[in-house]
């Protein structure tokens, strides 16, 4: 488990003074009794204030919606995942004979839960600002790549679009569920449909916009954008 260590410690860029916390950070309940549940719980809130100091900082003209979509964008469970499959975390994690069988080392919700685990378990190995130093590191290729102004000018299908196309995922399909209404006054409903996802349905005076309430709702329910 030493030489284990070191090479996961390499990756992370961080030298833990107590080994036992990085086991436990690494250890999935399937594992056994004792797990990273609770320092999953300590890093989750952790990554998400660090990400919206930095935020904060980062973007000083910026609005509160828009510091959260760019929160929501950075600590969502598929950039964690990302993260871990970057540090090739699944190589160290503690796992269950079933979780083992069924290829829990890939999954996504769990890649995402060591990444937090392993943040919660720095800060108690060495306090805030060192988690700081790594958040920073970790996220900075991120981080440096966003922009308000350009996500702000984008309307909600461009920036659905760009969001699966970045992700190298099928396009979203619209399809035209109801008009209802006189002639002068009618009212669109649409509903965007995604792979994998459930259908998010909006609704307008005309098509366009009900498919750009879709399209809105469809980030949001990815997890990219949250709710104004």
């Amino acid at each position: 488990m030493k030489s284990s260590l070191d090479k996961l410690e390499r990756r992370l860029g961080y030298t833990f003074k107590n080994p036992d916390l990085a086991v436990l950070a690494l250890t999935h309940r399937s594992y056994g009794g004792k797990n990273n549940e609770r320092l999953e719980f300590l890093g989750d809130s952790i990554v998400n204030f660090l990400i919206a100091e930095d935020l904060y900082q980062r973007f000083p003209e910026a609005r509160e919606g828009q510091l959260s979509r760019l929160r929501a964008l950075m600590v969502r469970g598929r950039t964690l995942a990302e993260l871990a499959r970057e540090f090739e975390l699944g190589d160290f994690l503690l796992l269950g004979s079933g979780e083992l069988k069924s290829g829990g080392f890939r999954r996504e919700s769990i890649l995402a839960d060591v990444v937090e685990a392993l943040l919660g378990a720095i800060y108690l190995d060495s306090g805030m600002d060192t988690c700081r130093e790594r958040v920073q590191a970790w996220f900075s290729s991120r981080l440096a790549t966003l922009s308000v102004t350009d996500q702000h000018n984008k309307d909600p299908k461009t920036r659905l679009q760009e969001f699966l196309q970045s992700q190298q995922q099928k396009l979203p399909e619209y399809e035209l569920l109801s008009i209802e209404g006189k002639a002068h006054a009618q009212t669109f409903k649409v509903s965007c449909l995604i792979d994998g996802q459930k259908p998010t349905e909006g609704e307008g005076s005309s098509r366009r916009i009900a498919e750009q309430q879709s399209a809105r709702r469809a980030l949001v329910a990815l997890g990219v954008e949250v709710e104004e």
